[in-house]
C-alpha cells in the first residue's frame, strides 16, 4: 500500500510510516542487490564505461560548477564520494588532479575502487564514523538522499562531521511527482510507478530539497534539473515496464545533449536545464550548497 505524505516538519513527501531499520536491512539483504544484481558487478560498469561520454559530461559539469565556487582553485581541493558505486565519479576527479575518497555498501564497487588506487571505506551509507576526523572541501551524496530513513539528520552529519566550513554539497535526486509524471499517471493509469517502497523512502522536487537544506543550515548557490526523460510518456512512448522503449527514449534524449555539447551550446543548455528546475520539471535534480557562515 502507497501512503505518501508530506513530512510535517520539512515539507518533501515521504513513505508513511517510515520504515523501520530492520525492514530496510531486510529489503537490501533479500530483494534488492537481488533484483539489481547486474548492477553490482562487471556489466554495469562495462554500462558506465561504454556511455562514458554522457557521464563524463555530468561529472564536468559538477567539477566546473565547484571550480566556479572556488574561483577556479580547485587543484587542490579534496572530495568524499558517499555511495559511489564503481567510483567512476572519483576516478575522474582523481584526473583532474583532485584528492579523492568515498565510502560504498557493495563489496563489488568497494574492491574495485581499491584496486585504482582510491582511499575507499566499506560501510553503510548513513554512518560516517569510519572516516574519523577527516573533512572534505567537496562531498558527493548522488542518488542516496531519496532512500534515507532521516536524511536531514544524515544532512546535518554530513555538515557537521565531513565537510569543510567553506565546502560544497553536491546532492542529485530523483525529481518525482513531477507535472510530466502525473499527467503520465493519469492517461496511462500508471499506479504512480515512480513510488518503489521501500527502496525509495523520500520524493523531492527542486522547491522541496532546497527547503530541507535551508532547514538543515545549507546556503543553495546553484541548481538544475536533468533532461525530463518523463515527457516521452506524453509524447507517446510508453515507456513504464517496456524497458527497450526506456533504452530508446534514453538514447535519445543523450543524442540531443552530445549534439548541444558538440556545437557549443552548452550554456543554453544549462540554462534550459535551470529553466526546468525552477518549473519543478525534469527527471532529477542537482543541487549545490555550502554551510551557512556562523553568525
Amino acid at each position: 500500500m502507497k501512503n505518501i505524505i508530506e513530512d510535517p516538519k520539512h515539507k518533501y513527501l515521504r513513505l508513511e510510516p517510515i520504515p523501520s531499520n530492520e525492514e530496510v536491512a531486510e529489503f537490501y539483504a533479500k530483494e534488492f542487490y537481488d533484483a539489481n544484481a547486474s548492477y553490482f558487478n562487471n556489466s554495469s560498469l562495462e554500462v558506465q564505461q561504454e556511455q562514458s561520454d554522457f557521464f563524463n559530461a555530468r561529472w564536468n559539469d559538477v567539477y566546473t560548477n565547484c571550480s566556479k565556487k572556488f574561483n577556479g582553485e580547485i587543484k587542490d581541493k579534496t572530495v568524499f564520494d558517499i555511495g559511489f558505486g564503481f567510483a567512476q565519479a572519483l576516478l575522474f576527479f582523481k584526473e583532474k588532479g583532485l584528492e579523492v575518497s568515498g565510502l560504498e555498501p557493495s563489496i563489488d564497487g568497494y574492491n574495485y575502487a581499491l584496486s585504482k588506487g582510491i582511499n575507499a571505506f566499506h560501510s553503510g551509507i548513513e554512518s560516517f564514523d569510519c572516516v574519523g576526523a577527516n573533512k572534505y572541501d567537496i562531498v558527493l551524496l548522488m542518488n542516496v538522499l531519496e532512500h534515507l530513513r532521516e536524511p536531514a539528520t544524515t544532512l546535518l552529519n554530513i555538515k557537521n562531521q565531513l565537510l569543510n566550513n567553506n565546502g560544497i554539497l553536491v546532492i542529485d535526486v530523483p525529481n518525482d511527482f513531477n507535472t510530466f509524471q502525473e499527467v503520465a499517471n493519469l492517461e496511462y493509469d500508471l499506479d504512480q510507478w515512480w513510488v518503489v517502497a521501500p527502496n525509495h523512502i523520500n520524493y523531492f522536487s527542486p522547491d522541496s530539497l532546497k527547503s530541507l537544506l535551508n532547514d538543515c543550515g545549507y546556503d543553495v548557490f546553484e541548481y538544475e534539473s536533468a533532461f525530463p526523460l518523463d515527457i516521452f510518456l506524453l509524447f507517446g512512448d510508453q515507456y513504464v515496464g517496456n524497458p527497450e522503449i526506456g533504452r530508446e527514449c534514453h538514447n535519445k534524449r543523450v543524442n540531443f545533449e552530445r549534439l548541444m555539447r558538440k556545437y557549443n551550446k552548452e550554456k543554453e543548455l544549462k540554462a534550459l536545464y535551470k529553466s526546468f528546475a525552477d518549473l519543478n520539471l525534469g527527471r532529477s535534480i542537482t543541487i549545490y550548497a555550502s554551510p551557512k557562515a556562523k553568525k
